[in-house]
């Protein structure tokens, strides 16, 4: 057998018919597409990537190609999705939360100092005024000075600015000679352009350098200036910065990610280094952040916990009512209970919002009709809370009002016909009959609920935000902040884009959830093994 496949694989790649041909001019081709896909990586300062595609690409290619396996024809696009989509995002946030990223520490140390070394100070003195004039399918620029200091006006050659010009064209000993202005050159120059001309030339403009015989090099400053510019600062051969201005040396610390000075302080942009454990040390060792993170853990599980109890007790309750033969209009019931799930759960909760609000919302007109009260139901803590769970509370029981009525259906109606015979009652049938029968295979979907509500990020993110805070943190925190929405505040809303440190809290997030599957899998097999 492995001779015959040995000998069909080789007189596949032996075959000269148009299909083979074709086939290898496929494989060819994506060889070359990946090579050049490679090179593009690796010369925009991607090798990992370049590396990533070039693994992932040639195993494709392989697999398609030369694999005499069918499985992994099938197989591949699954595993490489997720490797892609799962196994790298997990890495990346894994190690993002080792390191100091953040909306202030977004570059590496080069482009950091590239950033820094690119900045300039226009010398306003000794700027000059410009206009463009048509020269053609060219233009042309004249150059005025201050016309107090009795200087010349300039005019430069024929220009094709349609375009930014190269960038090697941006250093000096490219720039572009200026003349000086003649009563022949003034007549050769041809109608200035208006504002609207100028504004279509602008990125031509801005890449333009002039040269001014014997004086500076001047550069675009605006619509109306070019003029020399003065770096702000110098490169050290140790890897600092000197602020020309001043003098003064910046050298790169490698522990906080920023160019520091012990009299100025630090300069940004600053860079991203490795920190080690120091988030995850932030996380749990900080008084300031411990307290606002331990409670916003334990109101994440005691929320999620009592979604989970309410709907089902609420879903369970409805699915025996409903399965007692002797009720009228059943299917109507059921129809009438499921519209929750029905309706999505963004429409749900916006809807909610509105009804809960102090001053207009309908549930606060009934309480204040009914018994003069209008609670505050978004300013006050416990209230907040309340509120989340009624509404997730709603969201959640057709859900399992679904599940239980699938069960109890498939309870032996002997059961209950031998229990009858006995005298029992409908508590007695619940608790001896239906609740043990049911308990076992909900197990497991209680469990993947759990889960869902533990990271429940549209509810809590449409209905309060997490609000009201907590004060006097030095992050902010809500108290109906759950962990997701809490590293969410952190990583992209008002705590300064603290990307590492809301890493460390996913991957912490990420391992509480991974416990709970894993629980899952577990009841799930020992289910298995009973039925057996």
């Amino acid at each position: 057998m492995s001779m015959n496949n040995n000998n069909a694989s080789s007189s596949a790649a032996k075959d000269p018919s148009p299909t083979g041909l074709l086939g290898r001019a496929l494989a060819a081709a994506a060889v070359l597409a990946l090579l050049w896909v490679v090179y593009g990586m690796v010369a925009a300062g991607n090798p990992l990537w370049a590396v990533a595609a070039l693994v992932i690409g040639g195993l494709a290619i392989w697999v398609y190609t030369a694999s005499t396996s069918l499985a992994w024809r099938y197989l591949f696009p699954g595993v490489a999705a997720m490797i892609i989509f799962i196994a790298f995002p997990l890495l990346y946030t894994v190690q993002i939360g080792f390191t100091n990223y953040s909306a202030s520490n977004l570059l590496t140390e080069d482009r950091a100092r590239a950033y820094l070394l690119d900045q300039a100070d226009i010398d306003e003195a000794h700027a000059m005024s410009y206009t463009v004039h048509r020269a053609g399918t060219q233009v042309r620029l004249a150059l005025q000075s201050d016309v107090e200091s009795g200087a010349q006006r300039w005019v430069s050659p024929p220009l094709d600015l349609s375009k930014p010009l190269p960038a090697d064209a941006t250093a000096d000993a490219a720039a572009v000679a200026l003349a000086p202005a003649n009563a022949s050159s003034e007549a050769e120059l041809g109608e200035a352009l208006d504002i609207r001309g100028v504004i279509a030339l602008r990125d031509g403009l801005r890449s333009l350098k002039l040269q001014v015989p014997g004086g500076a090099v001047l550069a675009y400053a605006g619509l109306r200036e070019f003029g020399p510019f003065t770096p702000v600062w110098q490169a050290q051969p140790d890897g600092g910065l000197k602020q020309v201005a001043t003098g003064l040396i910046f050298t790169p610390d490698r522990d906080t990610g920023y160019f520091t000075n012990a009299q100025a302080g630090r300069l940004q942009p600053g860079f991203k280094v490795g920190v080690g454990l120091a988030n995850y040390t932030r996380l749990f060792g900080d008084p300031d952040m411990r307290g606002p993170f331990a409670s916003i853990f334990i109101w994440t599980v005691v929320f999620a916990g009592l979604t989970v109890v309410f709907s089902t007790a609420i879903g369970m309750t409805l699915a025996v009512l409903l399965n007692w033969e002797a009720l009228k209009y059943r299917t109507l019931y059921r129809t009438l209970l499921f519209l929750p799930y029905a309706v999505p759960g963004f429409i749900s909760i916006l809807v909610f919002k509105g009804l809960f609000n102090q001053n207009f919302g309908e549930i606060n007109a009934i309480l204040d009709a009914a018994f003069g009260i209008k609670p505050a139901w978004f300013a006050d803590p416990t209230l907040a809370k309340s509120m989340l769970l009624i509404v997730n509370t709603w969201l959640g029981y057709p859900y399992f009002l679904v599940l239980c009525t699938g069960l109890i259906k498939a309870i032996p109606a002997d059961l209950y016909e031998a229990s009858a015979i006995a005298g029992a009652k409908p508590l007695t049938n619940f608790f001896k009959i239906t609740a043990p029968l049911i308990v076992k295979p909900l197990t497991p979907l209680l469990i993947s609920a759990f889960a869902f509500n533990f990271n429940n990020f549209v509810l809590i993110s449409l209905l309060t935000d997490g609000r009201p805070d907590y004060l006097n943190t030095k992050l902010p925190a809500g108290t109906t902040d759950i962990l997701v929405s809490y590293t969410y505040r952190i990583a992209f809303t008002d705590a300064g884009a603290n990307f590492g440190l809301a890493a460390a809290i996913s991957t912490v997030i990420f391992f509480l959830v991974a416990l709970l599957s894993l629980a899952n899998l577990k009841l799930t097999q020992s289910n298995d093994q009973r039925k057996a």
